[in-house]
């Protein structure tokens, strides 16, 4: 069995996972654009638009423990889910590709965000009874948003007060409708296209305008290095998105960037809920505060699995609930601390 032997800490630090493609840049992507779009246009007519398209996809689900929170003055925490989906692939039943969990404390304007590899291994639950252990991205398949956010909300013993799930659809169209995003493409490459079909996506070295596709070729990409470059890579596309999104200054293509979001997510978030997370950041930036688990691999019937180690699930967990006021903070969140994983293993699989 293979250990990744790596310090769970704040910062860029990523271990490099043998996982399939992932489109973590969707996760930041929409919350990104649906805020800035909703500041954007508070106090132009596009209000109404906005406002529409956010109500489209609005779903909420039944959970009796939910917990309100006002975003302007308290720590708000979301479920961020991509699903690797569309219309057009019609794969069926679908699992998250990307999973991120972050809270927003709107007073230390500070994001505290940690990234659920999506083979973990881990109890699936679904309206308070676990159902059975699996990868974690196979919950949204066996009861979707309602039984990710319950076996999440398990996983890092967190409440979830909103969710926002997405598609590939959203990233293709939103940029599309924007006209396009200019970035610096850090090396020659070929990928798959968005549908999975054999049509490739080729992309030259060096400053130029990507459209929908291109852009998710070059976020998604595992061919041409680690898993450290391709976080670097898909900041650079949240940043190029978020400069023209706030750049475009055209009312046709602020609508149908709204209009591709509110047609490719579903969310249990308000209009009025993002507006006011979106005005928390208005006077002052924030600060984010990534989080990466220490973990293993093993095989179970055949089929790869991650073991995130207990200890690190445990000291992200405290991070986590700190952030809420659900823990008291004690010496594992002072500056100078540095958290080193056991290594403990439970689960041994096929390799046993």
């Amino acid at each position: 069995m293979k250990k990744q032997n790596y310090t769970t800490r704040l910062g860029n630090h990523r271990p490099k996972q043998k996982k399939k493609k992932t489109v973590l840049v969707l996760c930041l992507l929409l919350p990104v654009m649906v805020l800035i779009l909703a500041g954007a246009v508070y106090f132009t007519k596009l209000y109404v638009t906005a406002q529409q398209a956010v109500d489209t996809s609005y779903h909420t689900l039944e959970r009796e423990n939910a917990i309100a929170v006002d975003p302007l003055t308290e720590t708000t925490s979301i479920l961020l889910m991509g699903i690797d989906d569309t219309e057009s692939r019609n794969l069926g039943s679908a699992r998250t590709d990307s999973l991120i969990y972050l809270t927003i404390d709107p007073n230390k304007h500070e994001v505290n965000m940690v990234s659920i590899p999506r083979d973990s291994y881990t109890d699936i639950m679904y309206n308070g009874v676990a159902l059975n252990k699996d990868k974690i991205n196979a919950a949204y398949s066996q009861g979707e948003e309602q039984a990710t956010v319950e076996s999440v909300e398990n996983l890092l013993d967190v409440p979830i007060h909103y969710y926002v799930t997405f598609n590939f659809d959203a990233f293709l169209e939103i940029i599309d409708a924007l006209g396009g995003i200019e970035v610096d493409v850090p090396i020659t490459f070929s990928e798959q296209n968005a549908a999975g079909t054999l049509d490739q996506i080729h992309l030259e070295k060096g400053l130029q305008t990507l459209n929908g596709e291109q852009a998710l070729a070059l976020a998604r990409t595992r061919k041409i290095d680690d898993d450290v470059k391709r976080g670097e890579r898909q900041q650079l596309l949240i940043q190029a998105i978020v400069d023209k999104a706030l750049s475009v200054g055209s009312i046709t293509k602020y609508s149908d960037a709204i209009n591709a979001v509110g047609n490719n997510m579903r969310t249990d978030l308000r209009f009025n809920d993002m507006l006011g997370i979106a005005q928390t950041g208005l006077d002052s930036g924030y600060t984010f505060n990534s989080y990466v688990f220490d973990w293993t691999d093993f095989t179970l019937n055949g089929a790869s699995m991650v073991e995130l180690y207990s200890d690190s699930v445990d000291f992200i967990s405290h991070r986590l609930r700190v952030s809420l006021g659900l823990d008291v903070a004690d010496e594992r969140d002072t500056e100078d601390y540095t958290f080193q994983t056991n290594g403990i293993a439970t689960y041994y699989g096929d390799n046993y």
